[in-house]
């Protein structure tokens, strides 16, 4: 049933991020009553509400779960838009409330979990309700078309997740009868921008958000995959056709030395040789220390293959010496060929191959910077004493090995965070967490991309206890466990069995 809100009423209830509360119904009709949900002020269109029984094989409990469309409309060339979502309403709530970030260009609308950075137990599983967008478009993979679209590409950039987030609210209020005690945003890719969307544009929207591997400035991020496959093409042997076979660039065995190289030089520094490096920023790794003496074989790197390395992990800098986009940290995971490849491995561009060997630096960076890029960016903004003054929490985390996105540029957003608000301490409200050989939002030949960052925020806002240290593990590790640490700190081995997160302390880094 379409049912129309006040317009005057969702204004004034997005531009404050309050809920329109209705009258609680009827315990034993909560959910199928939803189908009559009014709107919030928004034109929402219920199209199913309801009762989901717990699935043990799935972790999750009984729940009303809530799907339907905000502000559907014909829009470009005839395409059917509107802001598609989901809410899932545990039986046995705990108060709260989460919203599940997104992916990619997002385009369909993921269950509402809240599994991700929650450790062992999902959002839902421990009693939050949990919402979930589409952002305003249909869509797979990186289909971008929906750009052509100046409200699909609103949404998408930043209004979606806001006004999905006014909409969940008040569905919450209605079906418990009382507004959420504290709302949660954790998110990852384009999940994490959207995460630090909301801490910059939408203040008091939340009470803590969690933004991991954020998709800053995707512009900048692509031209610096453009950049590193542009210097492995240039030594990268041709095909019949004479296109470059970049990920022939290196050898496999031309991999293995490299990452050998980078343990020998920076494992040790802290404390334990285990195939993990805690503090890369003071990684003194030179891969010209594996350049031939003379013929080339797998025990050593033509002088090509080091220049070539070098430039990829500086990252691009124009003619002039100014860097576009930072480089990238030597980690173990910088030459993987398993799942997302590493930047050393011939990168993934979403924007298709690239067969170039040559880069205008200059020239590309003034492209990036284009009007649709800027506006939905989080990258420049750092003026959060609004979220900051209302008690909310921002946690960072970031794989060292990321090859989409650098974890040098969270660092760098990091730390001019706390340069631009001099006003308070930023370990009092904003933790970053690196992890050694973590790929994008997860994943790695050995690593720790396990963490519960959802009790880490819940227990900073509502205890005041903030994460000086939260407990990794990873399937890639099993049996073991490392404490991750708030930049610039990392875990440096101290005494005890090192497999085990006790036997490290959090020592400064550089």
């Amino acid at each position: 049933m379409k049912l129309v809100g006040s317009r005057i009423a969702a204004r004034l209830a997005l531009a404050a991020g309050m809920v329109v509360l209705q009258s609680p119904v009827p315990a034993g009709d909560a959910c199928t009553a939803l189908a009559k949900f009014p709107g919030a002020g928004e034109n929402v269109v219920i199209e199913e509400a309801r009762e989901v029984a717990a699935d043990a094989t799935k972790s999750t409990p009984t729940h009303c779960l809530v799907s339907g469309t905000m502000s559907p409309r014909t829009g470009h060339a005839g395409i059917h838009y509107g802001i598609g979502f989901a809410v899932a309403l545990p039986a046995q709530w705990n108060g709260g409330f989460l919203f599940q970030g997104g992916g990619g260009l997002n385009g369909s609308v993921a269950p509402p979990v809240g599994a991700q950075f929650a450790g062992e137990r999902s959002a839902l599983a421990r009693g939050f309700a949990v919402a979930s967008t589409d952002s305003g478009h249909r869509g797979t993979g990186f289909d971008a078309s929906f750009f052509s679209d100046q409200q699909a590409a609103l949404d998408f950039l930043y209004q979606g997740v806001a006004r999905t987030t006014v909409v969940a609210k008040a569905i919450i209020a209605r079906y418990y009868g009382k507004k959420s005690a504290h709302a949660y945003f954790v998110g990852c890719s384009t999940g994490g921008r959207e995460a630090m969307m909301m801490s910059q544009r939408f203040p008091d929207y939340f009470d803590g958000i969690v933004a991991g591997a954020p998709a800053m400035r995707t512009s900048f991020s692509n031209l610096g995959l453009r950049h590193a496959t542009m210097a492995l093409n240039a030594i990268a042997p041709r095909d019949a056709d004479g296109k470059p076979q970049t990920r022939a660039a290196l050898s496999d065995p031309d991999r293995e030395l490299i990452v050998h190289g980078v343990l020998e030089a920076c494992d040790a520094q802290d404390g334990n040789r285990d195939g993990l490096i805690f503090a890369p920023a003071a990684c003194t790794f030179d891969p010209r220390t594996l350049q031939c003496p003379g013929t080339k074989d797998d025990r050593c790197l033509t002088a090509a293959q080091v220049e070539a390395v070098r430039t990829v992990m500086a990252g691009p800098k124009t003619e002039s010496g100014i860097q576009v986009y930072p480089g990238y940290w030597y980690d173990t995971g910088i030459t993987t060929t398993r799942g997302l490849p590493g930047i050393l491995a011939g990168p993934m561009i979403p924007e298709g191959p690239v067969s170039g060997t040559t880069m205008n630096v200059e020239a590309a960076a003034f492209t990036a910077m284009d009007a649709r890029a800027m506006l939905g960016d989080t990258n420049a903004w750092t003026h959060l004493g609004t979220f900051r003054d209302r008690g909310g929490k921002l946690i960072f985390l970031h794989g060292v090995s990321d090859p989409w996105f650098s974890a040098r540029d969270t660092v760098d957003y990091y730390q001019r965070l706390a340069r631009d608000d001099p006003d308070m301490p930023i370990e009092n409200w904003s933790r970053l967490f690196l992890v050694p050989g973590m790929g994008h939002c997860g994943g790695g030949e050995r690593t720790l991309d396990r963490v519960d960052l959802l009790s880490a925020i819940v227990g900073w806002v509502e205890k005041g206890a903030a994460p000086d240290r939260v407990i990794a593990t990873g399937a890639s590790m099993p049996g073991e466990s490392r404490p991750l640490c708030p930049w610039p700190r990392h875990a440096q081995y101290e005494r005890g069995e090192p497999r085990e997160a006790q036997s490290y302390r959090c020592e400064a880094g550089p």
